[in-house]
């Protein structure tokens, strides 16, 4: 959602403290501990995105810097969405927060619809100048070559417009398309983000998103008769009552059939969902359709399913940013699979 919002100059010491004020208000009402080091990242998000401001206060104080990008990257579960999100929502600015996998989907449309324009990629990033000054992305990860090739041009463009952007990662830059296809394509995108970007790592013992959540068993594990009777047993009271009726759904003129589909709670195999060459916006369709997902059969992963394990943990943040309640049977602990935020979450 883009927020438009104009005000006058103001104090930006007094906009620090009140925002430090406001968090730890927000982590009292959440009932969530106070922890420094998200303190300490707050106040560097404050540095950063006042250090290119044009206020006196800025020129006289702060030195003009040419990071555009606050790049924070941690483990799954140390609060990073959590507290971008509540910076962002105290900022007075036009601005946009999206998941990556969405702004990517959104991009390509728009040069699918533009392809005979040379200028797509410029085009795009004018359109989003026009309305924002500040982009959130969130979970940025980049998992397959077509994102990869085209990241640095449409980067470029966007720091080149003075666009600030937010970035939230569970690796670090460096790491990004670790071991991917023609990787060395993508090494210059890399040195550049690293050039424009605060790079900031938040460390965290407590997993936030535990406090106060269900205990209901939503990750099966080994496979086995004991775990797959519980898991049928509880698919069996959710379905109860309703109807199986397969959904087909339709995707830029492809076909996918949801064939265990009990009015929006659904079953699927694993293979179903990763085994073929489906992506993030196959995956928000398949969303948009359900309220609650089984997943079963899910592999151990390893470098010879690489490119299944890719799809599974677009899957699964798809899922999570969405708030579709997942349950899963597989033969590995999800303990030891940090990947993806969404597995260590028990909605």
């Amino acid at each position: 959602m883009v927020r438009i919002h104009q005000s006058a100059p103001i104090d930006l010491s007094i906009v620090k403290i009140l925002m430090i004020e406001n968090f730890l208000k927000y982590c009292s009402d959440k009932k969530y501990q106070k922890n420094e080091e998200q303190i300490k990242i707050l106040k560097l998000l404050n540095k950063f995105y006042n250090q290119n401001s044009n206020s006196l206060f800025n020129r006289i104080i702060l030195k003009k810097t040419n990071k555009l990008a606050f790049y924070l990257h941690g483990s799954v579960g140390v609060g990073k969405t959590m507290l971008l999100n509540f910076f962002f929502e105290n900022l007075h600015t036009a601005k946009l927060k999206v998941h990556f996998n969405d702004f990517m989907i959104d991009f390509h449309d728009f040069r699918y619809q533009n392809k005979n324009k040379d200028n797509s990629i410029e085009k795009f990033v004018k359109n989003l100048k026009h309305k924002v000054n500040l982009i959130y992305l969130d979970e940025f990860q980049v998992t397959n070559i077509v994102d990869a090739m085209i990241l640095g041009r449409l980067f470029k463009t966007i720091f080149k417009e003075n666009i600030k952007i937010l970035l939230s990662s569970n690796v670090r830059i460096k790491d990004l398309y670790k071991e991917g296809l023609q990787r060395e394509q993508f090494v210059p995108f890399v040195d550049m983000i690293t050039k424009f970007s605060d790079e900031h790592e938040l460390k965290v013992n407590q997993d936030y998103r535990k406090l106060g959540v269900s205990n209901l068993e939503r990750f099966f594990h080994p496979i086995n008769d004991t775990s797959s009777f519980q898991v049928n047993s509880i698919f069996r009271e959710i379905s109860k009552g309703k109807i199986n009726t397969p959904k087909n759904i339709i995707i830029k003129g492809r076909n996918f059939i949801i064939k265990n589909y009990f009015e929006g709670s659904a079953r699927f195999n694993f293979n179903d969902l990763c085994n073929e060459p489906i992506g993030s916006e196959d995956y928000i369709k398949i969303a948009e359709q359900c309220n609650f997902i089984l997943i079963d059969n899910v592999p151990n992963f390893h470098d010879g399913n690489a490119d299944k394990q890719n799809r599974f943990i677009t899957l699964i943040d798809v899922l999570y940013e969405k708030k579709i309640p997942i349950m899963i049977t597989a033969n590995f602990n999800y303990k030891n699979f940090t990947s993806s935020r969404a597995l260590n979450d028990t909605y």
